[in-house]
């Protein structure tokens, strides 16, 4: 029996490959973050939900069958696909226990984050129902052409593939969903209707908190893929974090500088956050095999492809919000390809089998082969994108896949989560669309985000503020009174405390006459403000 690859981990090892394994789920944070600010407030909350679910969902099949897909070493095992191990879950007698927990620990961290990757793609239009369904069935699009780079079985990983952290697998077949997922959704309700510019962000704060999320669970995404620490795989796990960050280096110059050039010296957010993303995953593939002057070179070149190819996605009116095909597909592609450029051979490790890139001195060969495993994932996608076709009609036939107009322009997180903002169009949309519309969300049972119903009762109960015509208020102000004896007051004393009292009730009758005039200045004010609001504007 020989022990699989994915398994040979010592006590040092499984503790680098687990604590890697907690830092990249991290990075569904940074996901969450990042596609929550570029949505729109009132689909924040459900964009969150959609992530939650890919972990959930996506893990839950990734250890039924996703893992036993990509590693698994049964007697009915091909090249083209693993078979075994299925439902995760070896004896406690078993010697490879440990090494079992942690490698499926790290590669279901893995196939999260290429699930949650199609969630920006498809934002703010699918029904979070049917989300859920294809959360469950996504994980067999990443966990096959996984088992081609990464598995002993894979036929790209025997003809010398090489690919360290998933440029292919993860960011490759993410890049691909998501473009698939965007195009056969549509584009959200009037998003090209007055012209291709990027729509304004929900949260420019949380993109970039995002970003930076995302930017530090990379550092264990690409250095964690040395799969251990033991012999000469420390120095270049510490190699992988230096050449990932000066990637990102390059990435973010041309994002500062591409942004400002085309838009007069003014930084447009996303050019810049997903510059620096492209950056990150062209560096993936070979993040320890590289000189720091090629890391830095291969991640400006992939900021540059992410920002080009951005505004040409939605010139053909495919509309990614997060520009997830771009980062994630384009900018992987090139990363694919760079390894057959620049590889280094990381002795003593058998990373390269012994190869080198092209400009390295090794030839063509491994050029021809990273070429071959873009176009094989590139060829996957296409192909289960077709097959897709019958089983999002079913899908469809149980959840609509679209949100319906009423949905979409009121908002997901109305509508699914019953969650209220304030302030983003939920009553002029509802007063525009309620004589074509007849379904009742209860609307009025919904309180705004962030209220407390109870403590509101509570003072309408208890501390409502009277009018001063109310007896318990005259009741209280008698009982107040101080009581003098008619023999001690004197005549003058008598009269002077009756005019004040006079004064008073005036002042106050005075004081309620002023408070409507003024509530009638302001409720003609507002009327004139709405009237001078564009239709398109949304107000509550």
């Amino acid at each position: 029996y020989t022990i699989p690859s994915i398994l040979q981990l010592d006590i040092g090892d499984t503790n680098w490959v687990m604590t890697s394994s907690f830092i990249i789920f991290t990075m569904q944070t940074g996901f969450g973050m990042l596609e929550s600010g570029c949505v729109s407030i009132k689909n924040e909350v459900n964009i969150m939900m959609k992530n939650v679910a890919d972990v959930v969902l996506g893990g839950l099949t990734y250890w039924m069958f996703g893992f036993a897909l990509s590693f698994g070493n049964g007697p009915y095992t091909t090249p083209f696909m693993g078979v075994g191990n299925f439902f995760v879950d070896p004896e406690v007698t078993d010697p490879l226990m440990g090494p079992t927990f942690a490698a499926f620990l790290f590669q279901l961290s893995f196939a999260t984050t290429a699930t949650t990757i199609v969630s920006g793609a498809m934002a703010e239009r699918c029904n979070f129902k049917a989300y859920c369904l294809f959360s469950l069935i996504n994980t067999v699009v990443y966990c096959i052409p996984a088992g081609w780079a990464w598995g002993d079985h894979g036929f790209l990983q025997r003809l010398g593939y090489v690919d360290i952290a998933g440029s292919g697998p993860v960011h490759l077949i993410g890049g691909s969903s998501a473009l698939a997922s965007a195009y056969m959704l549509g584009p959200r309700l009037g998003r090209y209707e007055l012209g291709n510019e990027p729509l304004p962000l929900g949260s420019p704060v949380n993109a970039v908190m995002g970003l930076f999320v995302l930017w530090w669970g990379w550092l264990a995404f690409n250095s964690g893929s040395t799969y251990g620490i033991s012999g000469s795989k420390w120095h270049y796990a510490a190699r992988a974090a230096v050449q990932t960050m000066l990637g990102s280096f390059g990435g973010g110059c041309v994002g500062l500088g591409y942004s400002m050039f085309l838009r007069e010296g003014k930084l447009d957010i996303m050019d810049l956050i997903n510059s620096i993303l492209g950056s990150l995953v062209s560096v993936t593939a070979g993040c320890f095999l590289y000189r720091s002057w090629e890391a830095l070179l291969i991640g400006t070149l992939g900021g540059i492809i992410a920002c080009v190819t951005m505004p040409l996605i939605d010139k053909v009116h495919i509309d990614d919000p997060v520009g997830a095909s771009s980062v994630h597909g384009a900018s992987a592609l090139w990363g694919v390809v760079a390894v057959g450029l620049f590889a280094d051979n990381p002795y003593p490790l058998d990373t390269t089998n012994g190869r080198s890139g092209l400009f390295k001195g090794g030839g063509w060969y491994m050029v021809g082969v990273q070429f071959l495993g873009a176009f094989c994932f590139f060829c996957y996608r296409s192909s289960s994108s077709s097959m897709q076709i019958p089983l999002v009609w079913c899908v469809n036939k149980i959840v609509p896949i679209r949100m319906k107009p009423f949905d979409e322009l009121l908002g997901a997180d109305l509508t699914e989560h019953h969650i209220r903002h304030s302030q983003v169009g939920v009553s002029r949309a509802l007063s525009a669309l309620r004589p074509f519309n007849h379904d009742d969300i209860g609307l009025e049972t919904i309180k705004h985000v962030g209220s407390n119903p109870g403590h509101e009762k509570y003072i309408n109960d208890n501390y409502e503020e009277p009018t001063i015509n109310d007896e318990s208020i005259q009741n209280t102000i008698n009982i107040t009174q101080p009581k003098i004896s008619a023999k001690g007051e004197s005549v003058k004393e008598k009269h002077k405390n009756e005019k004040n009292n006079r004064n008073k009730k005036k002042s106050n009758k005075v004081n309620i006459k002023n408070n409507n005039q003024k509530e009638i200045q302001l409720a003609s004010l507002e009327a004139l403000k709405a009237d001078e609001i564009p239709k398109y504007a949304w107000v509550d």
